[in-house]
């Protein structure tokens, strides 16, 4: 590595009153090619320890290994620490010691590579966006995380697949969109999802991690969308939107994740890719042959026909997640609850369409009707039509748990005493895509003052298997103004419960399950019952 004549080595003399070269070697010897760096750069090049980290981590050295080579160099012996660089103008001729040249090549070697690195990486570049967009500085060097992030090792899938697959899913959805040919965009939002940066929004279901792609994913969809760019991923368990304003080359960007394992068919018929102005725009399945919207809260006011490009992506919705969005606000009052516009869409070779709801999340929740071990469509019929027209404004009180589902129940009816008609009890149960989670509310609904009118929420729980598949039985009860201006609770079970008692503030008991008892105005009671099966139950949420 330097001059040489027989007999002879010729090296770099020490600066004046600096350590002896070998004290200098020795010290440096055992220390990491990191912590030679980092005397090398602050010693010969004066840079303070903020711009040697900075260096450091644009070479991929890792935070934790950066502050221990730090610190061994600040362990140093004092004189050492404190030696003037050697001038390399000045040579000094030393006898050939062969063992001790090895070893200063070898630390010589090591500390050149890591300044190759160094001078290699464009750590200073002027403002704005590298290649990698809003994300972190690289982790790793490992080749299936380089896999992960190179976009032309996306895999796309061909339009026609699906037709032969016997799967239809996420899996077999055609990769779509006008930015497919746009490999920096691919790069940014993959290099985002590796290592999101401190500008980047994430966003994620209950129970969906948010780590790097386990390898090459599958591109959905990249194209722009309500003033975002916008690329949508699938990894075989979550889908992934990265969004950035179109022609950003700053700033910030938007990563959502969204677990969807186990989705089927009408599952898997819709994706949100961009919210605004208190609209929607969805990525439609290639196997929706018709795509529409209604008004949930409203039954008779028909479909209205929604757009659709070749890319699959819809026109505008106006819906409930696009105007909390817009206005940061989750009301299920006022005027969020005039109306509920719902995504209306029919499957090749279904005969109803699917209702699907934008709950704030990326996979629209299945709106569906009836007993909880076979559930149909929401739009099977008019009678589950009008039924969910009473429920739809409370749709918000299951959003933001990763909600694959929702289904609405009828489990019991009831006379109501002085002429108030008759009365049913509903129950609304929310699946989500982990399992757990499961929200279940009860519902009271009298006789309607006008159409759509809600019904009143009597009771919620979470993690209960009431309304669910495996054990409906579900109990419920409220306190009721009567027309003649009287007080009473009215409680109702399903088809399990055979008795229903209250305790408490007032009492009584019926055989049966339902229970009317006259009751004072803010009364409270313990309402539970008996099973079938000799069990017992207690009210929704006791």
């Amino acid at each position: 590595m330097f001059p040489q004549v027989v007999g002879l080595r010729l090296t770099p003399g020490t600066g004046g009153g600096g350590a002896d070269e070998a004290a200098v070697d020795r010290a440096l010897a055992p220390l990491s090619p990191a912590a030679r760096a980092v005397f090398a750069l602050r010693r010969l090049d004066g840079l303070p320890d903020p711009a040697v980290r900075g260096l450091l981590d644009a070479a991929g050295v890792s935070r934790a290994s950066v502050d221990a080579a730090l610190s061994a160099v600040d362990a140093l012996d004092p004189v050492v620490a404190a030696s003037e660089p050697a001038d390399p103008c000045a040579l000094r001729a030393r006898p050939d010691d062969l063992p001790r040249r090895r070893r200063t090549g070898r630390a010589v070697l090591a500390g050149a590579a890591v300044l190759a690195v160094l001078a290699a990486t464009p750590a200073f570049l002027p403002g704005g966006w590298g290649e990698d967009g809003a994300a972190a500085p690289p982790y790793a060097q490992n080749e299936d995380a380089e896999a992960a992030l190179d976009p032309g090792a996306l895999r796309r899938i061909p339009d026609a697949a699906w037709r032969q697959s016997a799967r239809t899913d996420f899996s077999v959805w055609p990769t779509r969109g006008d930015a497919l040919e746009d490999t920096a965009l691919l790069r940014r939002a993959l290099a985002v999802w590796a290592r999101p940066g401190d500008d980047v929004v994430v966003t994620a279901t209950p129970g969906t991690q948010t780590g790097p792609p386990p390898g090459p994913a599958q591109l959905l969809y990249a194209g722009e969308s309500g003033g975002l760019s916008v690329v949508l991923l699938y990894d075989g368990l979550r889908i992934v939107r990265y969004a950035e304003p179109v022609g950003a080359d700053s700033g910030g960007a938007l990563l959502d994740f969204a677990r969807v394992d186990g989705a089927g068919a009408a599952a898997a018929s819709a994706l949100v890719v961009s919210r605004g102005d208190g609209n929607t725009h969805y990525l439609t399945a290639p196997w929706v042959s018709r795509a529409a919207t209604t008004d949930l809260a409203a039954p008779g006011s028909g479909d209205t026909e929604l757009s659709v490009t070749d890319s699959g992506l819809t026109g505008a919705v106006r819906t409930y997640a696009g105007q909390a969005a817009e206005t940061g606000e989750t009301r299920t009052t006022g005027d969020l609850c005039a109306g509920f516009p719902v995504l209306s869409l029919t499957l090749q070779g279904e005969p109803d369409p699917h209702l699907l709801a934008d709950l704030g999340e990326l996979v629209p929740a299945q709106l569906t009707y009836g007993a909880p071990d076979a559930p149909v469509p929401a739009a099977a019929s008019a009678e589950a039509r009008e039924r969910w027209a009473r429920t739809a404004c409370h749709l918000p009180r299951v959003s933001g748990s990763g909600v694959r589902s929702v289904n609405l129940w009828d489990y019991a009816g009831l006379s109501l005493p002085d002429g108030g008609g008759e009365a049913r009890w509903a129950c609304v149960r929310a699946e989500t895509w982990r399992g757990l989670g499961a929200r279940s509310l009860t519902e009271f609904l009298p006789p309607a003052g006008q159409p759509g009118e809600p019904g009143t929420l009597t009771a919620a729980a979470e993690d209960d298997t009431a309304c669910g598949a495996r054990r409906p039985a579900v109990l419920s009860g409220v306190l009721w103004r009567s027309p003649a201006d009287s007080w009473y609770l009215v409680a109702a079970g399903s088809d399990e419960v055979t008795s229903v008692r209250s305790e408490g503030g007032v009492t009584g008991a019926a055989d049966g399950r339902t229970l009317v008892v006259a009751a004072e105005e803010g009364a409270q009671a313990d309402i539970s019952g008996r099973l079938g099966d000799d069990g017992s139950i207690v009210m929704l949420g006791g």
